[in-house]
């Protein structure tokens, strides 16, 4: 189910990456500002994760997660090759380009909380770490070879509407093998762990010990009445809501100082650094780096556990002044770094949430984690595109955020260890 999945990942973002490699570069091309390519690029991955608010708990309420992972796929498969018309639409065509992103997005964000619920089912049978890690490298191997593909037809045509047509193969190629994949494993629950047998009651003391019981004078353990169990229930869960909050608020500020690669591509083209067909290699630099570092990290998580996820703020500190930098080799190995942060914040963060809400809600927690992301992601880009001319400010506002992302994530491992000490469970990873 992991390598099914992966693999349709794999074929999607082909399409998907291949596109947004460009996206930045085609937006300048028809005509948009850097403030415009934050606006819209950043718009458009803040839509693909506010709108998964709705999507997943609509999607916990109806069970239909194979439907929503199917839905999702084809806007991505559709929209995307339709950006090849786009250079032919005159003033239009950079309305109707904006609009055909924000519609692939839209496909995001209605398959990947149904899709992390079905991955989450079969991850927990072989770690959620190793799964997560397993499926975002297969994942970042489609989002490294789209953007290959792209610049291979590019540079042979000297133009990027060949290549959003090339990329209808893959998009049909996805959509087979997940029917096939849907009518080989119709239910993922499968793979959950059984729930444990409910403790049989105590047999009935007879009269005899009935009564030296009542004549013995030693103490006994008090019981916790039904009212003190419910209060200690709704304690831990809003302990675990606050925490996850938390651990939100740390995505959301990571989030913002990854920037939008519409920036970066705007960046290249608008400053000759790279050849037009150039861009997209540099994306898929950055994407190798992204499956590398997924895989790696995942690993790590089950290994080490979640102090793994300090790299992330850590690495981001250094993405702006690098990516918008004023050479190529800057912007380089900015995007290697990037991509590095990127892998671990769409793979292994996940896996974090995965271990702090119980499996029955974990549908509706990836769309609030989501929302916060969002509104990272959002910001960030408009931040980057409006400050474009004022780097340095760019990167002090990155750094303090940063910093105040390692505080909260601290907070969020010292709380989820005395949790798990508190109620006796295995040791904080």
């Amino acid at each position: 189910m992991i390598v099914g999945l992966g693999f349709v990942s794999l074929l999607i973002d082909m399409v998907a990456d291949g596109a947004a490699s460009v996206t930045g570069a085609l937006l300048e091309q028809l005509g948009a500002t850097a403030l415009l390519v934050g606006l819209v690029t950043g718009g458009a991955q803040a839509l693909a994760l506010l709108l998964r608010l709705v999507t997943g708990p609509w999607a916990d309420r109806t069970g239909a997660y194979w439907g929503f992972t199917i839905a999702g796929y084809a806007l991505t498969a559709i929209s995307v090759p339709l950006l090849a018309f786009t250079p032919m639409l005159g003033a239009a065509g950079l309305a109707v380009a904006s609009a055909l992103i924000l519609v692939e997005r839209t496909g995001k964000a209605i398959r990947s909380p149904a899709k992390t619920v079905l991955l989450a089912d079969a991850a927990l049978a072989v770690g959620v770490g190793k799964g997560f890690g397993v499926h975002k490298a297969l994942d970042q191997i489609g989002a490294f070879g789209g953007p290959l593909i792209v610049a291979g037809v590019a540079a042979l045509t000297g133009s990027l509407a060949p290549a959003f047509l090339v990329l209808i193969v893959p998009a049909a190629a996805a959509m087979v093998l997940l029917f096939w994949l849907r009518a080989k494993v119709p239910d993922p629950s499968m793979y959950q762990p059984a729930e444990p047998e409910p403790a049989k009651p105590a047999p009935a003391k007879s009269a005899v010990a009935q009564s030296r019981s009542d004549a013995d004078p030693r103490p006994t353990d008090p019981q916790p009445t039904t009212a003190e169990a419910a209060a200690s229930v709704a304690a831990a869960a809003r302990a675990t809501f606050r925490t996850f909050l938390l651990f939100s608020l740390f995505a959301g500020l990571t989030t913002f100082g990854l920037l939008s690669f519409g920036i970066v591509s705007f960046h290249l083209a608008a400053s000759d650094l790279v050849p037009l067909a150039g861009v997209p290699l540099v994306y898929a630099l950055g994407m190798a780096a992204a499956a590398l570092s997924a895989f790696a990290t995942g690993w790590a998580y089950d290994r080490w556990g979640a102090r793994v996820l300090y790299a992330v703020p850590v690495m981001t500190l250094f993405v702006p002044g690098l990516v918008l930098g004023p050479t190529l080799a800057t912007v380089v190995g900015g995007v290697v770094v990037w991509g590095a942060a990127t892998g671990v914040q769409d793979s292994t963060v996940k896996a974090l949430v995965a271990d702090l809400v119980p499996g029955r809600k974990r549908g509706a927690a990836y769309g609030w984690f989501a929302v916060f992301q969002g509104v990272g992601a959002l910001a960030g880009a408009v931040v980057a595109g409006a400050l474009y001319g004022n780097v340095p400010l760019l990167i002090g506002l990155v750094v303090v955020l940063q910093i105040v992302a390692i505080v909260l994530l601290a907070i969020v491992l010292r709380r989820r260890g005395a949790a798990r000490v508190g109620t006796a469970q295995p040791r904080d990873r």
